[in-house]
């Protein structure tokens, strides 16, 4: 339901934090291309990494990381495993379950991609905090204008 106590600024600050977000999004994307993957494996071999820690990642894991139907998350990990970045091996506690993981190869490529992406996020940070700072505080608004409107509303009664 819209909300007529928005103004101007509160839309302009929403598109101000959605165009920041693009802006790193395009960034991410040309630096994965820049290091020869696409914004998407750049995506998988982040996940299965970030997965590895907490234990192994499989093709499931992966396509619900990426938001992917499971037929479209094998076929981008045939494309990993034959450009040498990830390997597959059988789960030893279910032979049914497939697990993933870096290869040497694709933890290097991912190590650089993921220097370069922290080098961009230490200099957009400053604006980024700015612009959550402002939704936090426009949030806060609404939410005690629209407690006090309730307050003052009952006490009318």
């Amino acid at each position: 339901m819209a909300d007529a106590r928005l103004t101007d600024e509160d839309h302009e600050m929403l598109a101000s934090f959605r165009f920041a977000l693009r802006k790193f999004i395009a960034f991410s994307e040309a630096a994965a291309r820049r290091d020869g993957l696409t914004p998407r494996q750049h995506q998988a071999l982040l996940g299965i990494r970030a997965m590895q820690d907490r234990g192994s990642a499989s093709v499931s894991d992966l396509a619900a990381f990426l938001i992917l139907q499971h037929n479209s998350a094998v076929e981008l990990v045939d494309r990993l495993v034959a450009a040498g970045f990830v390997m597959r091996a059988t789960d030893p506690e279910d032979g049914r379950r497939v697990r993933l993981a870096l290869t040497e190869s694709g933890e290097a490529r991912l190590a650089a991609l993921s220097q370069t992406h922290l080098d961009e996020l230490e200099q957009i940070g400053p604006e980024l905090r700015h612009l959550l700072t402002r939704i936090q505080r426009y949030r806060r608004r609404v939410r005690g204008t629209a407690r006090n409107g309730a307050v003052h509303c009952k006490s009318r009664s």
